[in-house]
């Protein structure tokens, strides 16, 4: 099958050039139950990739990097953000090679177990206090687990919901998966904020061991997603393909990853691009605007924590009703408008910020991360629709993860230079370059909410 373009039929059949004559499988699993378990599984997925943010912008600085000063010791600690990252797209090319080949729901599973250890783990981790080096370097291979996970685990919980969910509801059922974040970022903050009041913000005690406690918690999460995971079946057009496979034994290639470069390369790269724009929004808005509020500005480390919560409220209701508007106007559209929408604003945000009025850094906070909501809620619907069944898995997970490099990895981890050489305008600079490269791609991908996923 030959790249789309903009003005090709939006009723175009995403899996194969032949239609299948199987039947699809009657599903035995309702849609709503499918929604609902996939976005308790991105919750506490995404749960245990925030509190490393959280704890990168407030912690790790001190118990992992003492020795390199404050500055240098946020760049570094921002450096191990960065690596789950750099992760990401070889665990989307992993997991998505199982998730195409045995299914959706035994991939999930792995990664939530596989998220649950590393984090575990790192709620254990000494500091360098107590072990030196080995605690850096321990603490970067966990997150790259992590990371791993991650990359895994977003294309298989939206595509549970987009193979179940009815044609013209997909962005609508796509939303849940999609509010995981939402979620997620509401619990790490909170998890933070209560051990910072019961054990203190600065004292030996939280630094110690309070900050371990949300990566411990994180064990009990975990039971309940997989409890959550098991309860459900695998979606009828994964199996419904997998069987018309079973009958048909020709491919051009055995990997998934071979084979969607191969056919939708141009979607791939499209989709990275289009979606770098809400990384580095959500990715900023949380991790990197947490730590410059606490050390920049001088906001106790509460008011900060409220202040994200109060964000993820807002954005997730932008996740919300974007995806709902996408099942009207189409997914093109409503992530142009938040990238159009976020060149402007990245410019203005940093001198808003830096007037250091606390009124100001909850209104930035909350309309960055809306801007962010509202591209974020038709994502869980585009990209399934996107890729062919055979290798959807794989194809939207590249797509979604090499994004996460572009616009969640890089940010963050050059603000902190660009800011101290250049002053934090630049990195508003940076941002908006990212939004417009977002434009741009989003522009030239295929319109899909019309797209039959059979």
């Amino acid at each position: 099958m030959t790249s789309l373009t903009p003005d090709d039929a939006v009723t175009r059949r995403t899996p194969d050039a032949t239609p299948s004559s199987a039947p699809h499988p009657v599903p035995t699993t309702s849609v709503r139950k499918v929604a609902v378990a996939s976005g308790i599984g991105t919750t506490i997925e995404f749960y245990d990739f925030f509190i490393y943010g959280t704890a990168a912008a407030l912690v790790f600085p001190t118990v992992f990097f003492p020795a390199l000063g404050s500055t240098a010791g946020t760049v570094a600690s921002f450096a191990t953000f960065a690596v789950a990252f750099i992760a990401r797209p070889a665990g989307a090319v992993l997991f998505g090679h199982f998730g195409d080949r045995i299914g959706r729901k035994k991939t999930l599973i792995s990664t939530l177990l596989l998220m649950g250890i590393s984090t575990f783990v790192i709620g254990l981790l000494p500091g360098a206090a107590t072990i030196g080096v080995a605690a850096p370097i321990i603490l970067v291979v966990l997150r790259f687990g992590q990371g791993f996970a991650v990359g895994g685990e977003w294309a298989g919980a939206t595509l549970l919901t987009a193979e179940y969910a009815p044609a013209k509801k997909r962005g609508f059922y796509g939303m849940f998966p999609q509010l995981g974040p939402s979620a997620a970022f509401i619990l790490s903050s909170g998890t933070f904020l209560i051990t910072g009041a019961v054990f203190g913000d600065t004292n030996e005690v939280f630094l110690d061991y309070g900050w371990r406690i949300p990566f411990l918690l994180s064990a009990v999460l975990v039971l309940i997603g997989l409890y959550m995971r098991l309860a459900i079946e695998e979606t009828p057009i994964f199996r419904a393909n997998q069987a018309e496979e079973e009958k048909v034994q020709a491919r051009a290639t055995k990997l998934p990853v071979l084979d969607a470069w191969h056919v939708q390369k141009r979607e791939v790269l499209l989709a990275a691009g289009a979606l770098a724009s809400l990384f580095s929004l959500f990715y900023m808005g949380t991790a990197y605007l947490t730590s410059y509020g606490t050390k920049t500005l001088g906001f106790d480390r509460p008011f900060v924590l409220w202040t994200g919560i109060l964000g993820a409220v807002v954005f997730g209701i932008a996740i919300g009703l974007s995806a709902v508007y996408s099942d009207r106007v189409g997914r093109r559209r409503v992530i142009m408008a938040s990238c159009s929408v976020a060149i402007p604003w990245t410019l203005v945000l940093f001198p808003l910020l830096d007037t250091g009025n606390p009124g100001a850094y909850v209104f930035a906070m909350c309309v960055t991360l809306s801007i962010f909501g509202i591209a974020y809620g038709p994502t869980g619907a585009l990209l399934p629709e996107l890729f062919q069944t055979r290798f959807r898995y794989t194809g939207a997970g590249l797509g979604y993860n090499l994004a996460g490099v572009l616009g969640g990895a890089i940010p963050p981890l050059l603000a902190a230079p660009l800011t101290a050489q250049f002053g934090s305008i630049a990195v508003g600079v940076m941002l908006a370059l990212l939004s417009v490269l977002s434009l741009a791609c989003t522009k030239a991908l295929v319109e899909t909410k019309a797209v039959d996923m059979i």
